[in-house]
């Protein structure tokens, strides 16, 4: 049973950190990704629906994201939801797809963006204090022995150790990544 918790523990930990990292992927660094456009909901005949369902999503150029929507009636609520989205993305309609052009990032942009990475990553470090404190009230239920019940803390402690240096290099991977001109 105690060897189930560190597994448990050890797997919530990899999916904090899998969800640390989807975060970092809706922060852009100046070339065009569609998952930037992920968080984007459309008023969609009432229904606030993700941009993702309806339509296809591309990347014809370096720095340019092209939008083609399923029905061509949706184009204006696309357009807005994204202009809305606080992206800092302005799109362009032609009446049958969206562009929109990334533009360059500022030196005051980066900055920010490498705040809002940092916010993501101590959010990340939070969930696995969570999950340590989770586990370590699961281990408390089982009435171990002290002892084993000690070595089983370290062990805890040892994993949140190394996910915290897990999510440290990757906060300084897509901090190079935005700091990158």
């Amino acid at each position: 049973m105690d060897f189930d918790i560190l597994k448990e523990t050890e797997d919530k930990m990899k999916k904090a950190v899998e969800a640390m990292e989807k975060r970092f992927q809706t922060v852009r660094a100046g070339r065009a990704n569609p998952s930037s456009l992920d968080g984007v909901m459309v008023n969609y005949y009432g229904v606030m629906t993700p941009l993702k369902q309806l339509a296809t999503i591309s990347v014809p150029e370096a720095r340019q994201l092209l939008i083609k929507p399923f029905d061509r009636s949706c184009l204006s609520a696309i357009e807005k939801a994204i202009f809305e989205s606080n992206l800092g993305y302005t799109p362009g309609n032609d009446g049958e797809t969206i562009r929109i052009v990334i533009p360059m990032l500022t030196e005051d942009r980066r900055k920010e963006l490498v705040k809002q990475v940092k916010a993501i990553s101590e959010d990340g470090k939070v969930s696995i204090r969570n999950i340590r404190h989770d586990s370590l009230e699961d281990l408390e239920v089982l009435e171990l022995p002290e002892d084993e019940e000690k070595s089983k803390a370290a062990a805890i402690q040892t994993l949140v150790n190394d996910y915290n240096k897990i999510i440290d290099e990757k906060l300084k991977e897509k901090n190079e990544e935005l700091l990158t001109v």
